[in-house]
């Protein structure tokens, strides 16, 4: 039997994206594919979507969606069906996804985003002729009102089906303040503790999590972590309080995409048994980034320069990494703060520490084909996929023990080493000490090389694909479905 999962986000690769959320959005459809389930993708219409997707073709029309005209265009994303939401209104702007071309958040984005989950309940209660779905899965806060819009305000005389909310990362929790609640179109019963009211407003990523059949999240380790005040963001309550409806699914990677036997964008190919191959990449990479070149430890960064991901203390252990021999190139963007700590840093060690303050995503294929480590001192970190491209690339991943980091890189400790199931090195404490003692043990792992290949020739071996994690989401969709039957 095959279940129609109709799957709502705000991004997805390879139209839009901003940050891992596009990654596995774009990727979960062909993951679930070979299991029984023919998921269809909605997204909003940006003009980057619009543009991606050519002529489409105009399924359903409403006259007045949040207050807006809006319709509903079919598409296809990498072969698979793809639903889009065009509301120039809301959508057809110039700037990114969430805000202005300066990086400031849309005033309106409680109605955008809320105009997306409106479209998406319709959808599953049988509101557009001839589209049908057994499951609605959520991606964050930007779709999380779809499952408070079926619960408060179904279609009359509509279908209701299970609901699963995935959560990329907590720390994003889409809270308006209460004025905007009248507009939703929803009754006055959605205000309260068990509906939207989140602190005092509207908490759309709060509603999902109170109402979805299923919670999940991007790793089984983030999944117990966002239990505890730490990491709950204020909502650790809410999801001590729904038991065993929250789990931990690990991401998976593009193999086909990611794949450095055949990647275009390196200076030269490579496999786990051509090691060796692996220089020309360094090489071009110190060309690249202008650094001096050497036999010594290249740690690639390639990261948003946020607090979050532990920017803030790389920059003041710089001068220890170049004292241990090694070199360093960056590729982000993010604080300002931040940025100008590192350009401080790069003009203290010329040709040791490169800079790229942007994206690339070719140059970040050749950085993990080419650089010897890549650090990800992340404070919390719900999957990461990172980490899995450097394992793919033989680009050690060197992470702090945190969520998904910690659910896929093993720690060359002595007995990992010795049984040939390191992966990479691990460490606690994001702070000046905790990386500075991981800097050190790597490069003095690095200068072990027959250990170095073996740590890098086990993390390319393991699996890290959908294939895995696909199953696993369609299992949990027929059980929901089995559930209700």
């Amino acid at each position: 039997m095959s279940l129609a999962v109709l799957s709502v986000a705000s991004e997805a690769v390879p139209l839009v994206k901003t940050g891992g959320l596009a990654d596995v959005a774009g990727a979960l459809p062909g993951a679930v594919a070979p299991h029984g389930v023919a998921m269809t993708t909605l997204l909003p219409g940006y003009p980057s979507v619009l543009k991606g997707i050519g002529k489409a073709r105009a399924l359903h029309q409403w006259d007045a969606l949040l207050g807006e005209p809006a319709r509903l265009l079919a598409a296809s994303l990498s072969g698979h069906p793809l639903l889009v939401l065009d509301a120039p209104a809301l959508f057809g702007r110039e700037g990114g996804p969430y805000g202005d071309p300066r990086g400031k958040d849309w005033a309106d984005n409680w109605r955008r985003f809320a105009a997306l989950g409106r479209a998406a309940a319709d959808l599953v209660g049988g509101a557009v002729k001839g589209r049908e779905f057994d499951v609605l899965h959520a991606h964050d806060w930007q779709a999380a009102l779809a499952i408070g819009y079926q619960r408060f305000a179904p279609v009359p005389g509509g279908k209701s089906v299970p609901t699963v909310i995935t959560i990329h990362n907590m720390a994003f929790q889409g809270v308006f303040p209460a004025e905007v609640f009248p507009q939703l179109g929803l009754p006055r019963a959605a205000w309260s503790i068990d509906g939207v009211e989140s602190y005092g407003g509207v908490g759309f990523l709060k509603t999902g999590l109170q109402s979805a059949s299923m919670i999940t999240t991007v790793s089984p380790t983030y999944a117990a972590e966002i239990r505890s005040p730490e990491f709950g963001m204020g909502l650790d309550g809410l999801i001590v309080s729904r038991g065993d409806r929250v789990m931990g699914i690990l991401n998976g990677i593009d193999t086909t995409e990611w794949n450095p036997a055949a990647d275009p964008a390196l200076a030269q190919a490579f496999t786990a048994r051509s090691l060796a191959r692996r220089k020309a990449n360094k090489r071009a990479l110190e060309s690249e980034f202008g650094l001096a070149s050497d036999d010594g430890p290249l740690f690639v960064v390639i990261s948003r320069l946020t607090w979050q991901k532990g920017m803030d203390v790389l920059p003041e252990v710089l001068d220890h990494l170049v004292g241990n021999g090694a070199r360093l190139a960056l590729l982000g963007s993010g604080d300002a703060a931040i940025e100008a700590a590192f350009h401080a840093g790069a003009a203290r060690h010329p040709g040791r520490i490169g800079l790229r303050f942007g994206y690339d995503e070719a140059l970040s294929h050749l950085m993990q084909g080419g650089g010897d480590a890549i650090l990800i001192p992340s404070r919390f970190e719900p999957c990461g996929l990172t980490q899995l491209y450097g394992l793919a690339y033989g680009c050690v991943p060197v992470v702090a023990r945190t969520g998904g980091l910690a659910d896929t890189v093993i720690d060359a400790n002595v007995a990992a080493l010795d049984a040939g199931a390191a992966t990479g090195i691990q460490f606690s404490g994001v702070d000046y000490a905790g990386l500075a003692g991981a800097i050190g043990r790597t490069v003095a792992l690095y200068r072990q090389g027959k250990a170095w290949r073996r740590i890098q020739q086990s993390g390319m071996a393991a699996d890290f694909s959908w294939a895995t994690s696909g199953k696993v989401y369609a299992d949990l969709y027929a059980r929901l479905v089995a559930e209700v039957r």
